[in-house]
Order: structure tokens, then C-alpha cells, then sequence
């Protein structure tokens, strides 16, 4: 526990493997290392014949790096905008920002009509992306954030998107979990890895 993020120790936790989170009810920031992971594999990326048809037929546009902090703040809000329990802090916004700005930290944003619609954000060390949070205000485009994330990191050579934990909405992408000694040894493979987001 720690009651202030600083931008060194989140880099450095996530080369160890761990990560922050926030509570909106008290100030102060944990520290996680699962026993097992959730991973995607950016080579068995599963694309839904749904998100298929979203895809081809292009009512969006995507850009990466133009809206990050209004990508966290979507992420830590509902769509009518009320923050819900979440552990996406102020502090986590403030450091995570800062991060952007040395450019360890990066988003994806998806438009609709000029308005953001869809995103996703996280950490790059090396050949590693670590995936924080996604949201949607309009249907499918969370899933179009994630596939144009995916595509952007194979495109750069990266070997690993960490997605901290397996879900069953997270399984339909190809998300699976494997146990920490396996993923140390994806982690350090990774990180020897040079790539540019």
C-alpha cells in the first residue's frame, strides 16, 4: 500500500509484474500480482463475425495518442457519467497522464460523428503492452478500440498484451489465463524487445 503514486514505481512494477490500483473511498494505492494471468495473444486474436461486420463496415474513426486522459476519465465513469466503483483514481489519472506525456503511456480512441466513442488505454515497456481499461458510449466500440489495438501492436513487433485478468466477456477476444511463472517468462522475453507503439 501506498498512499502517492509516483511514475518511476509504476514503471518499475510493471516490469516485476505488478500493477496499481486506486480506491475512490480511501487514499490509498494497492499493489497486485495475480497468481494467474490473463493474457492475449496477439497472433489468436478472435474477431467476432459481429465485430467483422462493424469493422468492414467503417462508421468510425480511430486515432491513437490525440485523447488520453478523456479516454481514462470515459474508462473510470459510466456513460451517463457518474463515476462507479472504480479504481481508476485522480492519482492514477494524474500519473498515468504524466506517463503519456514521457510516452510510456498510450490510448486508442474511437469517433463516431466527431465524438468519442470508444477506448482504451495502457503501459508500453519494450515488446509489452500492459492493457488497463476500455469503455463504450456506443455499442461495439470498445471491441473496435481492441482490435485496432491489437493490430497496432502486431504491426510493431510487440510479443505481449497483458490484460491482468481473464474474464468471460475478455475470453470471446482470445484472452486466456496462464500461471505466473509462465508469465514472467513471456514478461522478460518481452521486455528485451525494443518496439515503438
Amino acid at each position: 500500500m501506498t498512499d502517492r503514486l509516483d511514475p518511476r514505481e509504476v514503471l518499475e512494477g510493471y516490469r516485476k509484474g505488478v500493477f496499481p490500483m486506486g480506491y475512490l473511498d480511501a487514499p490509498v494505492i494497492s499493489w497486485h500480482l495475480p497468481e494467474s494471468r490473463g493474457v492475449l495473444p496477439l497472433d489468436a486474436f478472435h474477431t467476432s463475425r459481429s465485430l467483422a461486420h462493424t469493422l468492414k463496415m467503417r462508421k468510425f474513426d480511430v486515432t491513437f495518442d490525440t485523447a488520453f486522459e478523456a479516454v481514462m476519465r470515459a474508462c473510470a465513469s459510466r456513460g451517463d457519467g457518474e463515476p462507479e466503483e472504480t479504481w481508476i483514481t485522480e492519482d492514477i489519472i494524474r500519473v498515468y497522464s504524466q506517463l503519456h506525456r514521457e510516452g510510456h503511456a498510450h490510448s486508442v480512441e474511437v469517433w463516431v460523428d466527431g465524438t468519442l466513442a470508444g477506448g482504451t488505454y495502457g503501459i508500453h515497456l519494450g515488446g509489452a503492452f500492459f492493457a488497463e481499461s476500455k469503455f463504450h458510449s456506443v455499442r461495439d466500440m470498445s471491441k473496435v478500440a481492441l482490435a485496432s489495438l491489437v493490430a497496432r501492436l502486431n504491426e510493431s513487433g510487440f510479443q505481449l498484451l497483458d490484460v491482468q485478468y481473464w474474464t468471460r466477456h475478455l475470453s470471446q477476444f482470445g484472452v486466456i489465463e496462464i500461471d505466473r511463472n509462465a508469465y514472467y517468462w513471456r514478461l522478460r522475453e518481452a521486455l528485451k524487445l525494443n518496439c515503438k507503439f
